[in-house]
Formats: structure tokens, C-alpha cells, sequence
């Protein structure tokens, strides 16, 4: 219970420091307590005490890659299954503060925070027995304290204590992807990791098994595709007169913007940062006979992802491929602070609704998104025996 209101203690002091700062125009520094010098590797005279291995070889001495992330809905480069030995995956995020369109019909803005501009941020692939590096950068220009949780990584918070970054620094963390599945990361600043996830800090990891995904069975399982889908929940203030209210900067908006979030209820509900980003000419695409991976990661509510006209083949709910997949799923849950994974092969041209089936959030709120699929239809699998016409007595 001591660490517990210690921590909080220290929350709540670097909150008091970042609104001088900010009232100053300048940036707030967090001393950080002394488990993450613990955690950083740092031992008593000094020394690193990191041992790491993979297969008997140091850390230091395996090959390093680095592949070029992709904005989403599309997903690295990268081996489904691998022979080769560990690797240190190296990835650089930076992070943008910017003004981004969240509903186009009406001209909503939402001053975003974000990694490497897109809401969610770039979704890192690497496979189980790797190390995931890191170099976030938050450049001058910003305004805010960053740092990044991955809830795939093991020790101080998940990396946030030791990622705290003013603007103008960046910082490189390494953590070995000791867990098979999809993982959330998100931006977690004390006492404002609401307000920074909310404004569009998170996105996901896949660590892939090394010898690839399987079904229930022990069968490899492949894709054709994958793509991911980042869902937020957004609290947008409005005016006296009904209007949603815009602001010179993120800061500007905060006390406005935690008020609305109090509330607990969000004025919009969208899939990768702003209504309609998946649909029409941003629609997801397939071809029948091909089988996609979808990836669904929800930093901060419950969802329920369902696909109008198909179904989860093999669905990870919790995300975690040493579980079995669920077979034929029409809905699946997405616990908020989690992403999941599903599979499934496409039967039929046309298109297809991928929506949060709470249909309120889905066809009021914006959680909604679409997939083309080209290719023959099956009459076999459906046929309209007669067309709409006249009641016959």
C-alpha cells in the first residue's frame, strides 16, 4: 500500500510541476524514482547487469534489422514463421502533435497527439524470442511530455518510466517479446495517460510465434493480408450553442476535454482516428478466396468487432496465440486495454460492414469501416430466389 500512494504521491507532483511549467512556457522534467535506474540495467558499482540472451547468444552480439513501418490500416513487411535466429527488431516513432479532421461532413477537429502522425500509431511486427528497439522521438515543436507503454514487455511500467521524453529528446528502449499475440502500447504520462490515449497515443504490436500461427489442432494457419484497426473513443467539447469547439493546441483544450471525459461518454466512437477513414475509396480490400488478418486493438473501452456478411474463421479474443483460436465466431470481444486477432477467408464478392456491434457507437458514433472484396459470386452460398416486387394473393 506504501508504493501505492508513493507513486501516486509522485503523480500528482509531476502533475502540479507540469502546469507551472506549462503557465512558464516551458517543459516539465520528472525525476524518475529509483527502480528505473534498476530497471535500466544499472547495478550497484555501476555496471550493466543485463545478461540477455537468445539461444545462448548475448543480446549484443544478434543481428539487427530494421524494417520500414506503414501508416494503417497496412502492417510491415514480415515473415508469417522464421528459421532465423532472435533478432533486435530496431524501429524509430515520432511523435505529432497536430490538429486532424475527425468527422469530415461536419469539420470536427481534434487537436491529436500521436505517434508518427496516424491514429493508431505504426502496428510493430516482430516474432517471440526477438528484442523490439525503440528510438521515440518527440521533436521541439511539441508541447507535451511523451513516453510509451508496451503491454507486451516486461518491467517498469512497460518501458514508460523509462521513456519519458521532453520536447526536444528522444530515447531508445530495448525489450525482449517474451509473449506470443497482439499487444496494445500507448502514450502513459503520469496522472495524464487518459487524456494523451484519448487524443490518439496507442496503436499495437504482433510478436508472431516463431514457427507462425496455428489452428486449435497444432496446423499452421497463413494470411494473405493483414491489415489493423485502432479504435477510439473521443470526447470532443461543445459549445453554449451545441457546436464542437476547436483549439489552438492539445494544452489549450485540456481542461474542457477531461471535463467531457469525466462523463464517460464519448461524442464520437471511430476506427483509425476519424469517421469514414475505412470506407468508400479507404475501404479494406480482399479477393475472394483469400484469407486476411485483422488485428483490432482498443487502448481505453470494450468492443465488440463484427463483420456484416462473414465471420471470425479463428479469432484470438485475448489476443494470445498460445491459446487455441475460437472457431466461427459471428461477434468477438476486444477487452479495452487489449488487441485481438482474426482470420477469416473471404467467400464472396461485394462489400462487407466491419463495425463495432453496439450498432449506436457503430452507425451514430463512427465505429465503422468496410472491406472490397473482388471476385465470382457463389450462388451455391446464397441467391435471391425472387426479387423484391408486389405481394401476390
Amino acid at each position: 500500500m506504501k508504493g501505492i500512494q508513493e507513486f501516486d504521491v509522485r503523480r500528482r507532483t509531476w502533475l502540479k510541476n507540469s502546469a507551472i511549467a506549462a503557465t512558464a512556457g516551458i517543459a516539465a522534467v520528472e525525476i524518475l524514482p529509483g527502480t528505473a535506474a534498476q530497471a535500466s540495467g544499472i547495478g550497484h558499482e555501476g555496471k550493466s547487469t543485463a545478461k540477455a540472451h537468445a539461444g545462448g547468444i548475448p543480446v549484443e552480439k544478434l543481428e539487427h534489422i530494421r524494417p520500414k513501418l506503414l501508416p494503417p490500416p497496412f502492417v510491415m513487411e514480415h515473415e508469417q514463421a522464421t528459421r532465423a535466429a532472435p533478432r533486435v527488431v530496431e524501429f524509430t516513432m515520432t511523435i505529432e502533435e497536430k490538429e486532424v479532421v475527425i468527422d469530415e461532413e461536419n469539420g470536427t477537429t481534434l487537436q491529436a497527439m500521436t505517434f508518427n502522425g496516424s491514429m493508431p500509431g505504426p502496428t510493430m511486427v516482430v516474432h517471440e524470442g526477438d528484442y523490439l528497439q525503440l528510438t521515440l522521438i518527440n521533436p521541439a515543436t511539441n508541447t507535451q511530455q511523451h513516453n510509451i507503454d508496451f503491454h507486451a514487455s516486461t518491467g517498469a511500467l512497460g518501458g514508460g518510466e523509462l521513456t519519458h521524453v521532453n520536447p526536444g529528446e528522444q530515447v531508445t528502449l530495448r525489450f525482449k517479446a517474451t509473449r506470443a499475440g497482439t499487444f496494445v502500447y500507448h502514450c502513459a504520462p503520469p496522472n495524464m495517460v487518459p487524456w494523451h490515449v484519448v487524443s490518439g497515443m496507442s496503436g499495437a504490436v504482433m510478436v508472431l510465434p516463431r514457427d507462425g500461427l496455428k489452428d486449435e489442432n497444432g496446423r499452421p494457419l497463413r494470411y494473405d493480408r493483414v491489415y489493423t484497426v485502432g479504435e477510439f473513443d473521443l470526447y470532443i467539447p461543445k459549445d453554449e450553442n451545441g457546436n464542437y469547439k476547436k483549439y489552438g493546441t492539445a494544452l489549450e483544450g485540456y481542461g474542457d476535454m477531461t471535463a467531457v471525459m469525466n462523463g464517460l461518454i464519448p461524442t464520437h466512437v471511430v476506427f483509425n482516428g476519424k469517421v469514414g477513414a475505412l470506407t468508400g475509396a479507404n475501404a479494406m480490400k480482399a479477393k475472394v478466396g483469400e484469407t486476411v488478418l485483422i488485428i483490432h486493438s482498443s487502448a481505453n473501452r470494450d468492443t465488440r468487432p463484427h463483420m456484416i456478411g462473414g465471420h471470425g474463421d479463428y479469432v484470438w479474443e485475448l489476443g494470445k496465440f498460445s491459446n487455441p483460436p475460437a472457431l466461427n465466431l459471428e461477434t468477438w470481444f476486444i477487452r479495452g486495454g487489449s488487441a485481438g486477432a482474426a482470420l477469416y477467408t473471404f467467400r464472396q464478392p461485394g462489400i462487407y460492414a466491419y463495425l463495432n456491434h453496439n450498432l449506436i457507437e457503430a452507425f451514430n458514433l463512427g465505429a465503422a469501416g468496410h472491406f472490397k472484396v473482388e471476385g465470382k459470386w457463389d450462388d451455391d452460398l446464397m441467391k435471391q430466389i425472387s426479387a423484391p416486387g408486389p405481394i401476390r394473393a
